[in-house]
């Protein structure tokens, strides 16, 4: 996993910065749109579950004139130096605004997960897990738009020196949406997407209760 950087940093006590810099074009320091400062703020004092590590990554500079970057870790309950999923969260931002936007925020994501080749096999899987994006941030009122996506299966086979690895089956998902309001709430937007990691990775939900949501079997942890 990509992440790996980050499962000793951040967790449930808020981001780490392991950047140096927390983004760009500004990065939301006190050159950068009030909108976008504070909606760096929101993310940086966002404390997800115990197992999901956060941690600042270098953000893209092409896409918007400000942006901002963190990298996910979840771990195993039961084994925290075992990591179950990974991915990306950028938050965008354009003060004019960017037309295929339709708005001046944007949110692009990455989250990956290790499954069972009997899960894997689901045709249903792909529909399900953008079920459970959709579904989180509904249920955490983080109001959007114009959401694009695709969700990837994809399986790995070992041979020669690495023959005795079992194959394994990837689950990936690339989402972008746009935040509604003119200073969205970038913390229940986070918030959403790490429950959707949390999802990806088999676990229960943090409370417990019952939900009506699939959920999937926990996942082997990467090699």
């Amino acid at each position: 996993m990509t992440a790996a950087r980050a499962a000793k940093a951040g967790g449930s006590g808020g981001v780490e910065d392991t950047s140096g810099t927390g983004g760009s074009g500004g990065g939301g320091g006190d050159s950068s749109p009030p909108p976008f400062r504070a909606a760096v703020a929101a993310l940086s004092e966002t404390r997800p579950r115990p197992e999901i590590r956060l941690a600042t990554l270098p953000a893209p500079r092409r896409l918007a004139p400000y942006s901002f970057a963190l990298e996910a870790t979840v771990t195993d309950p039961d084994d925290p130096d075992s990591e179950l999923a990974d991915g990306r969260f950028v938050l965008l931002h354009d003060p004019q605004g960017q037309e295929s936007w339709q708005g001046t925020f944007r949110v692009v994501t990455l989250g990956r997960a290790e499954l069972e080749a009997e899960i894997a096999g689901d045709p249903l899987l792909p529909e399900v897990t953008w079920t459970w994006l959709t579904g989180a941030l509904e249920a955490r009122s983080a109001g959007y738009t114009q959401p694009s996506g695709t969700v990837t299966r994809s399986s790995s086979a070992y041979f020669g020196g690495l023959a005795e690895r079992p194959a394994e089956e990837l689950l990936e998902i690339r989402a972008s949406w746009t935040p509604e309001g003119a200073t969205p709430d970038a913390a229940a937007h986070l918030t959403a997407w790490c429950e959707l990691l949390c999802q990806c990775a088999g676990l229960p939900p943090e409370t417990g209760e019952a939900t009506s949501v699939v959920q999937l079997p926990q996942r082997r942890g990467p090699r």
